[in-house]
């Protein structure tokens, strides 16, 4: 109710702005449409993780406050650019910050930043890469999906498992080092020995942190670690607008990206588009992730993982364990497993009947012979919900 009555506030005080009342009805002053059934769009419960194809996470309320007070307003996009940046690096302690259009665009225009600098000919010139060092060194184990957005701008990795790898794959067309923060554990080469051999060889080393917020210190670990840029999703843990990220760093990198990125016409990134609404829902979103109180939602989700572990107790074969992931989603998880000669009835398959049932509901991936399920996301209501689905369907296999 609280929420809601700060959103209604919110709604009353566009007229003292000189905000038309049409506007103001159109942000659900009035009965809204219901645009989803409208266009036979199903929705579900999402107790899995805010994956891009899942829309990722529900904005928080501030957020969608900041960004529809924006939206009524003409300002400079530069000018929104440069104090929302400053605002936000300020927050998080790094030396400059730029809001992006996800985490794949801050990777784009980081790299792209790395191999021209500020020389306004090379950021015309992207992709033709002559001139420029193209070289982006990356541990083998540290190869994902997300990295064409650095070979996007004409790059080719070169791939080292060691040490002593790394330093002999050093030329002088290396123009970056990269690292996947979500797979530190399985890299020989971890995060602080990463920062180390970059630094020694003066190269730019860029941290692809997407996913790992919470906690929130990890906003700024990186950054005093040492890295040179680091990228965070804006639509994951941060709550903020899924179609926007961040780009943290050095300061003159920062400002070579700005270049390479829009509203520059005649630049790489200029298809990355951010407008002043995710702008400033951004900055708002990274204020409410670095509040003094994070233990209230913790507390929240520790509740809902007990709600769906207590429920499931009755089911003698089932166990329901709670864990944290070490990495990425850093928040409270259960951990569902039974043994299958007494539940006649494989993961994969409860899986798609909680999605294909109704309401739909989608739970965590996992490689493991077991269903996991996040809770973080749920609205108010849904873990009881989810509770009771997966009650029903392993209660009528056993």
């Amino acid at each position: 109710m609280a929420n809601r009555r700060r959103f209604l506030q919110g709604l009353s005080s566009l007229s003292l702005l000189g905000v038309p009342a049409s506007v103001g009805r159109a942000f659900g002053a009035t009965p809204k449409r219901d645009y989803f059934k409208e266009l036979n769009i199903r929705r579900f419960i999402n107790a899995g993780e805010p994956y891009t194809a899942l829309s990722g996470a529900p904005m928080l309320p501030e957020v969608v406050q900041a960004m529809e007070y924006a939206a009524t307003q003409s300002v400079r996009l530069s000018d929104v650019h440069d104090a929302v940046a400053e605002r936000i690096a300020s927050r998080i302690g790094c030396e400059a910050a730029m809001v992006t259009a996800g985490a794949a665009s801050a990777l784009g225009l980081g790299t792209a930043a790395c191999m021209t600098g500020t020389n306004r000919q090379f950021v015309r010139n992207l992709p033709d890469t002559t001139g420029m060092k193209t070289e982006v060194i990356i541990q083998k184990s540290h190869r994902y999906g997300y990295d064409h957005a650095v070979r996007n701008c004409g790059t080719r990795f070169v791939e080292v498992e060691t040490r002593d790898q790394l330093e002999r794959a050093i030329t002088d067309r290396t123009v970056m080092m990269l690292f996947y923060n979500r797979n530190d554990a399985i890299g020989q080469i971890k995060a602080a020995e990463f920062v180390e051999l970059g630094t020694k060889h003066r190269i730019p080393v860029f941290n692809d942190c997407a996913g790992d917020v919470p906690p929130a210190e990890n906003l700024s670990k990186f950054t005093k670690m040492g890295f040179d840029l680091v990228a965070v999703s804006g639509g994951k843990g941060l709550r903020g607008p899924q179609s926007a990220g961040l780009l943290l760093g050095r300061k003159e990198l920062i400002r070579a990206a700005r270049l390479n990125g829009s509203p520059n016409s005649d630049a790489i990134g200029r298809g990355m588009k951010v407008n002043k609404e995710e702008m400033l829902g951004m900055m708002v979103a990274v204020e409410a992730a670095l509040k003094p109180d994070q233990e209230t939602d913790w507390r929240e989700w520790e509740k809902r993982v007990k709600l769906i572990a207590d429920s499931l107790a009755p089911l003698k074969a089932v166990k329901a364990e709670r864990f944290v992931p070490d990495i990425t989603y850093r928040v409270p998880h259960l951990r569902i497993s039974w043994d299958e000669t007494a539940v006649k009835i494989a993961p994969p398959e409860l899986i798609r009947q909680l999605s294909e049932g109704e309401p739909s509901i989608e739970v965590r991936s996992s490689p493991r012979d077991c269903v996991e399920i996040g809770v973080w996301l749920l609205q108010p209501g849904e873990a009881q919900i989810v509770a009771r689905r997966i009650r029903e369907i392993l209660k009528s296999a056993a």
